[in-house]
């Protein structure tokens, strides 16, 4: 692509929607113009690329948008996939689709009430917790008879859940780090102090404010 024609990755550096999107777009290899929005003041060119005005929205061309940000990954990656981030996609599309499903609705969901219960009425967050826990719990059984939720290696399954894992520790740190969970824990900590994680969270001014934008 030339530099008149690379999409446009409308984005917010803390969404973990975003954050996976951003993750995949830069194992392919390719290029976009990043444009960083604040959440609290949308620009019009965003709300008018994706009605749904939320992140992440790739713009992809000849007026595709894409706004799902599972959809980016497999946009992104089914363009150029040179770490092999789809072989479980391949090998066990059934399990793929199991894990990103309940990760995207009920994980998600009970995330939400945990990490922020004052936005919800009547609700009790050390239960959301709990349920939350669940999972996280299946998932460090899982890392520790095998390196990667995709298997031997990080793939899909694991980028796009990390940055929800991530999240989720953040509400309550010390709570979180004191579990016994030593093998998602290995996992987290292994993305967090990584240069891939460092490349997908440089921080940029708002595109509205500069309008300039940024390789990515």
């Amino acid at each position: 692509m030339n530099h008149q024609t690379k999409p446009i990755f409308w984005s917010f550096r803390r969404c973990p929607y975003a954050m996976r999107a951003r993750l995949a777009v830069k194992s392919s290899g390719i290029e976009v113009h990043l444009r960083e929005i604040l959440l609290r003041d949308k620009p019009d060119e965003f709300l008018q690329a994706s009605q749904k005005g939320t992140v992440p929205v790739l713009e992809v061309g000849d007026g595709q948008v894409i706004d799902e940000s599972l959809d980016v990954m497999f946009w992104a990656l089914s363009q150029s996939d040179p770490e092999g981030w789809l072989e479980i996609y391949h090998r066990d599309k059934a399990a793929l689709e199991q894990h990103l499903s309940s990760l995207d609705t009920d994980f998600k969901f009970h995330l939400d009430r945990y990490k922020y219960a004052t936005r919800y009425d009547d609700v009790d967050e050390k239960i959301h917790r709990q349920e939350a826990v669940i999972f996280l719990e299946s998932w460090n059984e899982k890392l520790t008879a095998q390196t990667a939720l995709s298997g031997s290696n990080n793939g899909i399954l694991d980028y796009a859940t990390l940055p929800f894992v991530r999240q989720f520790r953040i509400a309550d740190m010390e709570w979180f780090d004191a579990q016994d969970w030593p093998a998602l824990h290995f996992w987290l900590q292994t993305f967090l102090n990584s240069e891939r994680f460092a490349s997908v969270m440089t921080k940029y001014a708002p595109w509205k404010d500069t309008g300039e934008e940024h390789l990515f």
